[in-house]
């Protein structure tokens, strides 16, 4: 949980005001990007685990099995806990992280979080296309998990963020639609580099470092959203910044619901706690 807020349903609403900028939708794109990297993971890692090289230098008994029993389900040819370890152990470490990204992006901002989040996926990626033994691999995923959950945890709330209250489910679902993007783009490079041996897998896991980089990259140049500089105390760097981002200097209504939802934020001491509370409640079910 970021700590943060989202402004927009405050009782100013009816008076906001803004223009779709250029400077606005270099942040989204840039911001969106993120979805790519969990999406890419979902359709790589299908893939290299059933190709034959990948299976060969790591899993040989799985592959004895995948070519001796033909007959026999998917799940019984791949039934292994350590490549089942190998394919979870991302899933548990976005989960672990999560946490820690949560301290960072209410802290130090959701820029802050991406950036860790493109520069630990890379550092993944790497690992993962020179491994030389399970451990290597185990350890890359564990590093691709990091940048997940922290990439998942702060874009969708800079997204919300950044765009206006009337087009904020639009933009959010940016999100959605480049990880959607990142899955298909990933099975065309899993087709390819299948038929590359024996090291096209080594291809398709280092390629994770290209989204990494270029989101970490342009991400240096994103501005932090007014939310989250607002809740910093940073209060006149968010005004100038929303008035970058909307493209008018009318922002008195929008900027006012900011502070005030920054000071009702603040007041939640336990936020965690806060999940448990039965007004709460439904929310909390519906998302488990």
């Amino acid at each position: 949980m970021a700590g943060g807020f989202v402004a927009g349903l405050g009782g100013r609403a009816a008076n906001y005001d803004y223009k779709i900028t250029p400077y606005f939708i270099f942040a989204c794109i840039v911001a969106a990007s993120g979805g790519s990297l969990f999406g890419y993971d979902l359709g790589v890692s299908g893939g290299v685990t059933s190709m034959d090289d990948f299976l060969i230098e790591f899993f040989p008994k799985v592959y004895r099995r995948k070519h001796a029993h033909l007959l026999e389900t998917d799940y019984c040819k791949y039934d292994d806990q350590i490549l089942t370890l190998f394919t979870s152990s991302l899933y548990y470490a976005a989960l672990v992280s999560t946490f820690g990204a949560s301290v960072l992006t209410r802290t130090k901002g959701r820029r802050a979080s991406i950036l860790v989040g493109g520069a630990s996926f890379f550092v993944g990626g790497l690992i993962n296309a020179f491994a030389q033994n399970v451990a290597m691999l185990i350890i890359g995923r564990i590093f691709l998990g990091f940048g997940i959950g922290f990439g998942n945890q702060a874009v969708p709330l800079y997204l919300s963020e950044m765009a206006p209250a009337k087009i904020r489910g639009a933009v959010n679902q940016l999100f959605q639609l480049t990880t959607c993007l990142g899955i298909l783009v990933a099975n065309f490079i899993n087709y390819g580099t299948s038929k590359i041996h024996p090291h096209g897998w080594r291809i398709s896991v280092g390629l994770a470092c290209l989204p990494a980089t270029l989101m970490f990259v342009r991400g240096l140049f994103l501005p932090e959203t007014p939310n989250s500089l607002v809740e910093q105390g940073r209060l006149e760097e968010g005004r100038k910044v929303l008035e970058k981002v909307r493209g008018i200097t009318n922002i008195e209504a929008e900027f006012a619901d900011l502070v005030d939802a920054s000071e009702s934020a603040r007041a939640i001491k336990h936020p965690f706690r806060n999940l448990l509370h039965r007004k709460n409640r439904p929310q909390l079910l519906s998302e488990l």
